[in-house]
């Protein structure tokens, strides 16, 4: 008598839960964007769609860095001004070997590298090893840095920089532009980065209870500080993006940046909170503001109101997000 072998029914996989929520999000985004076409139906062409997708990767770079300290329990308010004085430096080095553009835009990056390395590192200390507040050290930061773009600048734009580098904001990759490769690729690495290194598991156990983390060994200290200079690395290479786009250094090229990479942040389902996140989240996020922006411009909404809005909608994530907090 042969045996017979009965296969259990395969189960089927349960999506995770991020998933689901990054698949809302997303949907959201198409409704805003639907939404805002149906008022003006210039939205949904091609030439704007391929600027609201450049737009959100410039934020989407800041948002994904913002995001990595907010999963701390942190804050960086430094961020938009830490553009400014990256974004006049590195085009201080750039014009001064205007000369040899290969050199110039070599020590450009290693500047622009540097100088949001140290700023992170400034605000690391602070918070990890001298247990100060991070809102509060990173509004400190953020008046000396401002003071410094404004100072060493004078507060002119510095130019010309090399052709080679300006040209890079136009540059393509396979038809797409290369800032959007340029975005997946730092979204991905990042990504792998907190999914499969012992540094994700240490800031998001940060985040979620740091007595906890140093119980269970983790050199939180040290991992915290590392979150704040990572932070500031990658709005260094966001910096470099945006001074190519602009073809020169900007004292005030941050702008409202802060604002936004939080409200980025916070969209996209980053909690508050700490302890939990991903970098899709920051990307979905950055990509609704942006469709919010790019339609409430089209459409004529003030610009002091889109403030009012964007402001208004933070304060709602806030509420949604300590309701789950609460609850949780």
């Amino acid at each position: 008598m042969s045996d017979v072998s009965i296969s259990k029914p395969a189960m089927p996989r349960r999506v995770p839960k991020w998933v689901k929520e990054r698949s809302a999000l997303f949907g959201l985004c198409v409704l805003v964007f639907v939404g805002f076409a149906c008022m003006r139906p210039v939205i949904a062409s091609a030439g704007n769609v391929q600027n609201i997708l450049v737009q959100a990767s410039y934020l989407a770079i800041f948002a994904a860095a913002q995001a990595l300290v907010i999963m701390t329990r942190g804050f960086d308010l430094s961020l938009g001004v830490a553009v400014s004085l990256i974004s006049v430096l590195s085009a201080m080095v750039m014009h001064a070997h205007a000369a040899d553009p290969a050199t110039a835009i070599l020590l450009g990056v290693l500047a622009a590298c540097a100088t949001g390395a140290i700023i992170g590192a400034l605000n690391g200390v602070c918070v990890a090893f001298a247990k100060m507040n991070p809102f509060v050290v990173t509004l400190g930061t953020m008046n000396m840095v401002l003071a410094l773009s404004t100072t060493v600048s004078g507060g002119f734009p510095v130019s010309p920089l090399p052709a080679s580098f300006v040209a890079l904001s136009g540059a393509r990759v396979a038809g797409v532009p290369l800032l959007i490769v340029m975005t997946v690729l730092i979204a991905i690495g990042l990504q792998v980065v907190l999914s499969r290194t012992v540094f994700e598991r240490s800031i998001i156990l940060i985040g979620a209870n740091r007595r906890a983390a140093r119980l269970a060994g983790i050199a939180s200290r040290m991992h915290l500080g590392g979150a704040y200079v990572v932070c500031s690395v990658i709005v260094a290479i966001g910096a470099l993006l945006l001074t190519a786009r602009t073809g020169s250094g900007e004292p005030n090229l941050g702008g409202d940046l802060t604002l936004q990479t939080v409200a980025a942040a916070v969209l996209g389902g980053i909690r508050l909170s700490g302890g939990e996140g991903d970098v899709f989240a920051p990307v979905l996020g950055a990509l609704l503001v942006t469709i919010l922006s790019n339609g409430m411009n089209l459409i004529g909404f003030d610009g002091y109101l889109q403030r009012l809005v964007l402001g208004g909608v933070i304060v709602a994530a806030l509420a949604v997000d300590r309701h789950l907090a609460t609850r949780g």
